[in-house]
């Protein structure tokens, strides 16, 4: 598509690499978006060239190299660049010459949980990683409060009406019979991401998650990246993010 030729606002702006398209369209529900000095409204096309204000701030159109890493979050660590009440985030672990960059998580773990994260400044990747069409499995490792009674596999795999939403796994596979406690623990696979889906996916069955570690998103698993480590993805590695 040419610059010449209109967009959504959404796609412009995670262009620019400000945010991922998802929170764009957040912005402009909010009314934190103005082109050409009008308030814009969700479905609105402009002019990448068109003078457009996020929270009152000219947006920048990136003139910076694409770059897409994995992370091992660790525990107590938020996935945010917009909460100034955030003590620590992801980005804080991030080595200098990334921080230059204008960088969103794709796709987000909470601030409780562990695991592999996506750090990108492609808003193209971070939308087809996010959107719920893609079908991309999410494989988490999960650890429970009580020991887990199999009769209720049927449960999570039929999905629930929960605080407003749908959710479901598309897998659950107990732990094997091995060590102490291994009745609490399980491996759940999902295609989406909601908000905390799994641990309130649980909490709809009352069970609590003591513990819950992403382990693979795509045709990539976690492994050899200690907490709090990243690795930069090549073109290899984000075809296999999409296998």
């Amino acid at each position: 598509m040419s610059d010449q030729e209109e967009q959504r606002i959404q796609k412009i702006i995670a262009n620019a690499g400000l945010c991922s398209r998802r929170e764009a369209e957040r912005y402009i529900e909010d009314g934190k978006v103005r082109v050409n000095g009008k308030v814009a409204e969700l479905g609105d096309k402009a002019l990448p060239s068109a003078p457009i204000f996020v929270n009152n701030k000219p947006l920048l159109m990136k003139q910076e190299r694409i770059v897409t890493l994995i992370m091992n979050k660790p525990k107590g660590v938020m996935c945010t660049n917009s909460d100034p009440h955030a003590e620590r985030t992801v980005f804080d672990l991030l080595p200098a010459d990334l921080l230059r960059l204008r960088l969103f998580c794709a796709g987000r773990l909470d601030k409780d949980s562990e695991g592999l994260l996506v750090i990108t400044n492609d808003g193209d990747l971070a939308h087809r990683l996010t959107h719920p069409s893609t079908e991309i499995v999410k494989r988490y490792r999960v650890v429970l409060h009580r020991d887990f009674n199999k009769e209720d596999i049927p449960k999570l795999l039929n999905g629930v009406e929960y605080e407003g939403d749908f959710l479901k796994a598309e897998k659950v596979l107990p732990a094997p019979q091995i060590g102490e406690g291994h009745q609490r623990r399980l491996e759940v696979h999902l295609h989406h991401g909601k908000k905390r889906e799994v641990r309130r996916l649980f909490e709809a069955n009352r069970y609590f998650v003591k513990k819950l570690v992403r382990v693979q998103i795509g045709g990539i698993i976690l492994k050899n990246i200690p907490k709090g480590g990243i690795k930069i993805l090549g073109k290899k590695d984000i075809e296999r993010l999409f296998a």
